[in-house]
């Protein structure tokens, strides 16, 4: 229950929302950002919710996330991209 309440978890919203801003689908923004919060730190949420822009599909997503020059967070980005639109993710899709 305490995992369920943590920093992170509760920045869900903000960071699918962060991610619909940069133009992935809403099922793929929920997906990711299940999986996101739960193996990010909030410090590395915050750099990631400042990937504002024009619209991009997942791979433009990633890309963009490497330039940030966190390796933890591109490679939980990209497997949580991924398992995501290949429909392999155990998180919910919305």
């Amino acid at each position: 229950m305490v995992a369920a309440c943590s920093p992170s978890k509760l920045a869900y919203g903000q960071v699918k929302s962060a991610m619909m801003d940069a133009g992935l689908s809403e099922a793929n923004s929920a997906c990711m950002a299940e999986r996101m919060t739960d193996r990010l730190t909030l410090s590395q949420l915050n750099k990631l919710k400042q990937l504002k822009g024009e619209k991009r599909g997942l791979m433009d997503y990633v890309a963009a996330v490497r330039r940030v020059g966190d390796t933890e967070a591109i490679e939980v980005t990209a497997t949580s991209a991924a398992l995501c639109a290949s429909g392999l993710a155990r998180e919910k899709r919305y």
